[in-house]
């Protein structure tokens, strides 16, 4: 791990004691770091924190000042937060469950949620359950027990349905007309990529490592090797053979 995502994490839980003190039982680093895929300037600090029980409202909003960017600077694109309760990642749901949401960097909106509920359909209500999926097989621990002891898969039907609502939401985005570069489809083809991987395979995987697996016997191996180049700086695919290869995977986990 990098020194200053290091240092950072370790601020990160210090100022959540402070808040939560003996209610905090676990915190975690999730995603790209928790995957080893983290890429400076790109990627994002995925933390969950694990309560013993529902913080009253004033904790939540202390929380909230305490760790977005404006108190505490992150040093990657921005810190996507997340706090459950314990029984809640135990238990497999494949619904949002979260307490407290909280995205804040120097080049992320920023945005604090307090109720699912209140999270926007457009955005997607998936993406918790998968979070939890991969806090289970590869969440770093930065306080508490193992994360292979507290959080739990999604029964398997359930998480592959999480997987095609996950690709019909890439899918919906919209891309520049024509065959010209489409930012951002990189991302959904190596998105698809790491879907298919996780059903065919079992196994979660990076972005990039999930790309390099399914174009080693992939007809779209060259658009899929286009993808990790971008994600390195080059061009990234034309919208419309971004979305052929996505629906294929779409049809490929829609049909089981």
């Amino acid at each position: 791990m990098r020194d200053d995502v290091r240092d950072y994490l370790a601020d990160l839980v210090r100022r959540s004691r402070d808040v939560l003190g003996d209610d905090l039982v676990g915190a975690y680093a999730a995603g790209s770091v928790g995957l080893g895929a983290y890429q400076p300037g790109r990627s994002d600090v995925d933390v969950a924190l694990l309560v013993a029980a529902s913080p009253a409202g004033a904790a939540r909003r202390a929380l909230v000042d305490r760790l977005r960017h404006e108190a505490l600077p992150c040093p990657a694109r921005g810190l996507e937060l997340v706090v459950y309760r314990r029984d809640v990642a135990a238990s497999g749901t494949p619904e949002p469950g979260f307490e407290v949401e909280l995205n804040t960097g120097a080049t992320m909106p920023f945005r604090t949620t307090y109720d699912p509920a209140d999270r926007p359909a457009a955005d997607g209500r998936f993406w918790y359950a998968l979070d939890r999926s991969i806090l289970r097989q590869s969440g770093l621990t930065l306080l508490g027990p193992p994360a292979a002891e507290v959080f739990a898969d999604p029964p398997p039907a359930a998480l592959r349905a999480l997987l095609v609502d996950a690709l019909r939401w890439w899918l919906a985005l919209p891309t520049p007309p024509g065959d010209a570069p489409a930012p951002g489809a990189e991302d959904a083809v190596l998105g698809a990529c790491r879907a298919l991987v996780r059903c065919r395979d079992g196994v979660w995987l990076g972005k990039v490592d999930a790309g390099l697996r399914v174009a080693g016997d992939d007809p779209d191996a060259a658009l899929i090797r286009a993808c990790v180049a971008a994600r390195r700086g080059g061009p990234p695919p034309s919208g419309p053979a971004a979305r052929a290869f996505q629906r294929r995977v779409l049809a490929q986990l829609e049909s089981g």
